[in-house]
């Protein structure tokens, strides 16, 4: 026991201390630590990652004390307990600074291998500073290729191949396997791998990963992306084994037109380098090499993307990627070294999994087949389950929508057979899944099973796969047909999103198409967090480009006629500035420019007296086309001009983002001359088109492309009025023309029109698929007609995403959220409220955090609650009859320090508010 006299003592001097740190914490402000630390595109304490200069991110909690930051501070570290104040890499001090998204690496570059530690810390607008954040790690990848011993391996199938459709090698699957023995046990184990062609790895017999169709599709002939696994868990000490199934997949697979840079007749190999550090400290190396067996006489016997697979059971191979397998019937691989010209680079975003289940909704019986129903149009495989008798073969179709005698509607697939077999080894129930293809699909028929048994509907299960983003924005409304439409929108994303952006997912196509991709861009930035999925296609496409600038027409080029379109090549400039407006990344312009300056480079080749003579797609699938073309009635030379003007335009913006002043000056200066070609071309005094076909699309360009002298701009105005007058008030617009309508219409104060255009229930119209049953995007406005039928042309996608772009008005203008500053650092919530709509809401994860804008008009009274994230601001335009008062949080409004009124005329209130949440009421009649 103390003493009475210590004890006294000792109480003091903790109370002493108590207050003292006290005192301190309150003096110096301590904040809550940084929140949701990602680095470069948005990855969080990535494995096998691509970048050695990578950025650094983070946000701000939400709190009272955190309206905006003004400094901050990173450290990185090569092992955790240096952190933070013996920072070996990095430490950048503490900086003036708001920004805190995208801040550059200032250190040495990264290597290969290389684990990072990294801590950040803020200080707010008071002065005060935060915790350090928690502890965020990364680990690099395989970064060059030299750092990889492997050699590529696989057996020679090319030789005893079949020809197939187009007269294509079809390759028949392969099964890899290597034994190798540790005297120790393991520490860590990485394992490095890809494959030309798409593989799945097995060590002593547990799958190393969850990832679909790798290592994906890129432009082969200059890049192969890799993968890094932890595979520690599964290395035993003694006796292991490697297993790889590999597969065509895009490499070497059957591919529409199929004239690709890269050699696709080749085998498919695989390349595999595994690293072991063993608790003796020694390293031990297994690669891909001579040592390798293989065969072709596994239970897979086809599997190509476009025609489904074969899956025989009675030739499975127990535990062939186990030791307790005997493979001396197996033969040796063929080896290859790497190539030269081609880069071996981590992947630069995520790989396709499986992400949603759905199970069917109803079952019908027809002709000894069974259909099950779905109810929603997907990308990916079936889960069957399901009973059969020995030797019988499981038939599985797939179908986006039945004939109207209750058939399977196939014929919009074309030459895609899209068709797996299961051959059972034994009586009973099976269960299959396909592993090296995917389907487009709301319908499963089934055939071939046992005939005794009644189906039910957990025979089938849709496993929906795609790249594994998450979703990033949410919208929805008191209108159920926007609502589906909404729904279509993320559904044709979800479905063409699988590893490259595709323009369908279920013929035989499916292809980068560059003129799909530039339109619907934006929209798909606000639902899903895909930065960096569009910065690795952005990276192919930057690599397909040809010496003299042109852009193919689909990335990667499975063409390669070296012919470019414009409006499709034009991705090459548009992506990247949509994508800086909404993510505020410098270097992602940085990174995209030459591309940018080439594309502009090559329109000018195309063009004479600044006039385009590029072949086009011109507006594609314009409605009603005069000229029976696909390709619309819009003129192909406007066209043209009008994307060599924008592009032009959009290039100059990203050098003044950029500081580069004289290329600016170049770029401003080219596009003034080509907006003042295309004026005395195709535009007549009065405004009116010229010398070529008078379209919505022709005014369309021109207006919003401002490229026409403000004496015309109210007369192409309302030329383009009258044109929609001419049509009933309904689009006849096709590729190009639709996503540039809405916003023109707006920027015209025509925004009722816009609502009617958007609400139309007849052809054409976004509403008339939906009342035809869709649940994706349409290729066509119309595809099909309960009335009429299937459109009778075989390119007839049910899952297109391009017309999807009307998402981005949507979010901006009836949700209200749009960037007014790069990155919404500056934010609009500026809803535009019209009928039949009586709420609406809308929110984002903007990279400094949640915005979220939610309206209602209850009678004569409209609300407006938003989310205004720390480290922003925003500009709110509350619609009302401002000679009623304006309500803030249920109190007459008056200027506060975070909500301050900046402009008032008699239909809306305009504020500045900081950061935080906010209720505003107002009078609107």
């Amino acid at each position: 026991m103390f003493k009475n006299s210590n004890f006294k003592y000792l109480l003091f001097a903790l109370s002493t201390f108590i207050f003292i740190n006290v005192t301190a914490c309150k003096e110096q402000g301590v904040l809550q630590k940084p929140q949701k630390l990602t680095i470069s595109e948005g990855f969080t304490n990535p494995l096998g990652f691509y970048d050695g200069t990578p950025t650094f991110s983070w946000k701000l909690p939400v709190t009272e004390n955190n309206k905006s930051q003004s400094a901050y501070q990173i450290v990185v570290a090569s092992k955790e307990d240096l952190l933070p104040d013996n920072a070996d890499l990095w430490d950048s001090k503490k900086q003036e600074s708001g920004q805190s998204a995208w801040i550059k690496y200032g250190g040495e570059a990264l290597q290969s291998r290389q684990n990072v530690f990294w801590q950040v810390k803020y200080w707010n607008q008071d002065g005060d500073a935060s915790e350090w954040s928690a502890i965020n790690q990364f680990e690099l990848g395989l970064l060059n290729n030299t750092d990889w011993k492997a050699k590529w391996v696989g057996l020679d199938t090319a030789k005893d191949s079949i020809r197939g459709k187009e007269n294509v090698i079809i390759h028949k699957p392969q099964y890899l396997r290597k034994g190798f023995e540790l005297s120790n046990d393991v520490a860590s184990a990485r394992l490095y791998i890809t494959a030309k062609g798409v593989f799945d790895v097995s060590l002593n017999g547990e799958n190393v990963s969850e990832d679909v169709m790798s290592p994906g599709f890129t432009t082969y002939d200059k890049r192969i992306e890799t993968l890094t696994y932890s595979v520690t868990e599964l290395i035993e000490s003694g006796q292991n084994t490697i297993g790889v199934e590999l597969a065509s997949g895009w490499y070497s697979g059957r591919l529409l037109w199929g004239t690709t840079l890269w050699d696709n007749s080749i085998s498919p190999k695989v390349l595999c380098q595994l690293e072991l550090q063993l608790k003796d400290g020694s390293i031990k190396t297994i690669i891909s090499d001579e040592s390798w067996k293989g065969t072709t006489n596994g239970p897979l016997r086809f599997a190509e993307i476009y025609d489904g697979e074969i899956y025989n059971a009675n030739l499975e191979m127990p535990n062939w990627s186990t030791n307790n397998f005997d493979d001396k019937d197996w033969i040796s691989v063929e080896v290859a070294n790497l190539d030269k010209n081609v880069n071996l680079e981590p992947k630069r975003h995520t790989a396709v999994k499986d992400k949603i289940k759905l199970v069917p909704k109803e079952i019908t019986k027809k002709d000894g087949a069974v259909i099950f129903n779905l109810q929603q149009n997907m990308v990916g495989v079936p889960l069957v389950k399901v009973p059969m008798i020995k030797g019988d073969t499981l038939k599985i179709r797939f179908a986006e929508m039945l004939s109207p005698d209750g058939t399977f509607y196939t014929k919009n697939y074309r030459s895609a057979h899209s068709t797996d077999y299961y051959i059972a080894a034994e009586d009973g129930e099976i269960e299959y899944k396909p592993k090296f293809t995917f389907h487009g699909f709301s319908y499963v028929e089934l055939s071939g099973f046992d005939g005794s048994k009644e189906p039910t509907k957990d025979w089938v299960t849709g496993i929906v796969q795609y790249s594994d983003f998450d979703d990033n924005g949410t919208f929805t409304s008191s209108n159920e047909k926007l609502n589906q439409l909404q729904s279509n929108i993320i559904w044709g994303l979800r479905g063409n999103f699988l590893d490259i952006p595709t323009d369908c997912p279920q013929r035989n196509e499916r292809l980068g198409w560059t003129g799909d991709a530039q339109v619907f861009g934006p929209t798909s930035m606000f639902n899903a967090d895909v930065y960096k999925f569009w910065a690795s296609w952005l990276q192919s496409v930057c690599e397909a480009q040809l010496e003299d600038g042109a852009i193919p027409w689909t990335v990667p080029d499975s063409r390669g006629n070296k012919i470019a379109s414009s409006g499709w090549g034009d991705v090459g400039t548009i992506i990247p500035w949509k994508i800086y407006m909404r993510t505020g990344d410098v270097g992602f312009l940085e990174d995209n420019f030459e591309m940018m300056k080439q594309w502009v480079s090559y329109h000018q080749k195309k063009s004479k007296n600044y006039i385009s003579n590029m072949m086009s797609f011109s507006d594609w699938l314009q409605p009603y086309p005069e000229n029976g073309d696909n390709r619309g009635d819009t003129s192909r030379n406007l066209i043209g001009t009008a994307f060599f003007a924008h592009s032009a335009k959009l290039t100059a913006q990203a050098a003044e983002v950029l500081g580069k002043t004289q290329e600016q000056a170049k770029y401003q200066a080219l596009y003034k001359t080509v907006a003042s070609a295309f004026d005395d071309k195709f535009f007549d005094e009065t405004g009116k088109v010229k010398g070529v076909t008078e379209t919505q699309t022709s005014y369309l360009l021109a207006l919003a492309f401002d490229l026409l002298p403000e004496s015309k701009i109210k007369n192409a105005q309302a030329n383009l009025l009258q044109k929609l007058k001419d049509a009933d008030y309904h689009l006849r617009t096709g590729f190009l023309g639709t996503p540039l309508l809405s916003r023109v219409l707006d920027d015209m104060g025509e925004v009722d029109l816009v609502y009617k255009l958007l609400f139309n229930e007849t052809y054409p119209s976004w509403f008339y698929s939906i009342n035809q049953g869709a649940t994706t995007i349409w290729e066509r406005w119309n595809s099909y007609s309960k009335t009429e039928g299937y459109n009778p042309m075989s390119m007839n996608s049910l899952n297109h995403y391009a017309y999807g772009a009307i998402g981005e008005w949507m979010y901006e203008r009836i949700g209200g959220i749009a960037p007014l500053e790069a990155g919404y650092k500056v934010i609009e919530i500026a809803p535009q409220v019209r009928q039949p709509l009586n709420s609406a809401s809308a929110s984002l994860h903007t990279p400094y955090g949640k915005v979220s804008s939610t309206w209602e008009i209850n009678g004569e009274t409209f609300q407006l609650n938003i989310s205004v994230p720390p480290n922003t601001s925003a500009v709110v335009i509350v619609p009302a009859n401002t000679k009623s008062e304006l309500l803030l949080d249920e109190n007459v409004f008056s200027d506060t320090d975070n909500v301050k009124l900046v402009n008032t005329t008699k239909d809306v209130f305009e504020l500045k508010v900081q950061p935080g949440e906010y209720t505003f009421q107002s009078k609107i009649k």
